[in-house]
């Protein structure tokens, strides 16, 4: 009623204004990927990465080729 479900996304993303990127935490080493602005440097959350196969599905809903960027 209050909160909307978020909307999955796939497929696309700005190929000018994002790249692909994994936020890890130092302290948990938990992963997320997504996308960084490359203007402003802000980081939207797609999914939770937990083993090689979430991180394989990723760059196959994306078609990303090649390394991602990590930050801390």
């Amino acid at each position: 009623m209050f909160f909307k479900k978020k909307q999955l996304q796939h497929g696309s993303y700005d190929h000018e204004n994002k790249k692909p990127a994994i936020r890890a935490s130092i302290c948990t080493g938990e992963q997320v990927a997504g996308f960084k602005d490359v203007h402003t440097g802000a980081f939207e959350e797609v999914m939770l990465i937990r083993n090689a196969d979430d991180l394989i599905a990723f760059k196959e809903r994306y078609g990303i080729d090649g390394e991602i960027e990590k930050f801390y």
